[in-house]
């Protein structure tokens, strides 16, 4: 009986500090500092299936937009699929804002992938003046 308790204990203990590191993530990425919010996430991807549903959107969205601010763009397109992947699936990780920009950004970024170029109003050459 004490055993389990003390495994449940810990288990408590090793979600609580993923959890923790996702939010030190999220500080570092809120102050510009994209390097080591970076370094945090990848540090937390080996152990991303811990965190809750709602957690992981929001690991998956930051992590993405990380990669994205440091020109990772590849990267930045699969973690802000996922983001969204996860939204959809278990709504409620992530704002109506990170929402409406991963999707901006999920788009750009296919756009390059298939050779599609910027959006049209995007693009200066056609933009009015």
């Amino acid at each position: 009986m004490r055993l389990a308790f003390a495994g449940l204990a810990a288990l408590v203990c090793a979600c609580a500090t993923y959890r923790e590191d996702l939010n030190r993530g999220q500080r570092l990425y809120d102050e510009s500092q994209y390097e080591r919010a970076l370094s945090i996430f990848r540090v937390l991807e080996a152990d991303q299936d811990s965190l809750s549903a709602a957690d992981r959107a929001r690991y998956f969205y930051l992590r993405g937009m990380t990669d994205y601010r440091l020109g990772f763009r590849r990267d930045a397109r699969h973690w802000l699929a996922l983001a969204k992947a996860t939204e959809k699936e278990h709504p409620g990780g992530l704002t109506n804002e990170w929402r409406e920009r991963a999707e901006r950004y999920l788009n750009e970024l296919n756009r390059e992938v298939y050779g599609l170029g910027p959006e049209p109003e995007d693009d200066p050459a056609t933009a009015t003046k």
